[in-house]
């Protein structure tokens, strides 16, 4: 089955005064299928150490076909790193403008997932499945990586591999759900939890999804698909 088409509605001022006006919440939605490029979604990396030599961490990323074994007709975003710290955090992040000013919003992610580790694998460290955390996370502040000494940190607040925080919440791990090692499409949401966060003072919400990785090897995973629902709550 095709992927939906890509699609970013950025709730022109007009249309959410008539929402309002209506009584109804305000929804932007920013969906992300990577058919035609990377949907301005930016690919970074944090936690850890310069020291280590670049070449050992595998750092790479790009907009690409489908692995083997799917649908290698569509294209997906992939990332890959491999984790010499106990700690590696790969992630891709968006900015999305034109809302409110400091109003409060619920956001919710959709993600496909394609990844090709079985739950409960073993690996140096940790399972190449089981001990690979996937958050999800927004902020009105940009997430970025700073430099303290020689280790690259998040700067924002998204709790320790599996554990979530202020800015990120935990959805599960990347298990493909089999017993081999084939790729399958898994899918991650908070739909039971939708995150609540404050537009910035610039109307804009910074989005991101990303793994906090407990094994140390080569992760290599393809998003093929990111949906996000950013709905206004009103002030009764």
């Amino acid at each position: 089955m095709k992927k939906w088409m890509v699609w970013t509605s950025l709730s022109l001022a007009a249309m959410l005064a008539g929402c309002n006006d209506d009584g109804l919440d305000a929804i932007t939605t920013v969906d992300s299928n990577f058919e035609t490029g990377t949907d301005n979604w930016v690919a970074e990396f944090a936690e850890y150490d310069t020291t280590t030599v670049d070449s050992t961490l595998t750092m790479k990323f790009a907009q690409t076909r489908l692995p083997t074994g799917l649908d290698t007709s569509q294209h997906a975003f992939r990332i890959q790193s491999t984790n010499r710290s106990d700690d590696m955090f790969m992630y891709l992040k968006k900015k999305v403008t034109g809302f409110v000013p400091n109003a409060t919003y619920l956001v919710q992610f959709d993600i496909n997932l394609a990844t090709n580790y079985p739950a409960n694998s073993i690996g140096v460290g940790g399972s190449p499945g089981s001990s690979v955390y996937f958050k999800v996370g927004a902020s009105g502040a940009e997430p970025a990586r700073k430099l303290q000494k020689t280790f690259y940190q998040f700067t924002l607040d998204k709790g320790q591999q599996s554990q979530g925080g202020v800015d990120a919440i935990v959805l599960g791990d990347v298990a493909n759900g089999r017993e081999d090692s084939k790729y399958a499409l898994i899918k991650k949401t908070n739909s039971d939890k939708p995150f609540t966060i404050k537009a910035n003072a610039n109307g804009e919400i910074w989005l991101f999804v990303g793994t906090d990785s407990g094994y140390e090897g080569l992760t290599v995973l393809y998003y093929d698909r990111i949906k996000v629902t950013i709905t206004e709550q009103q002030i009764n």
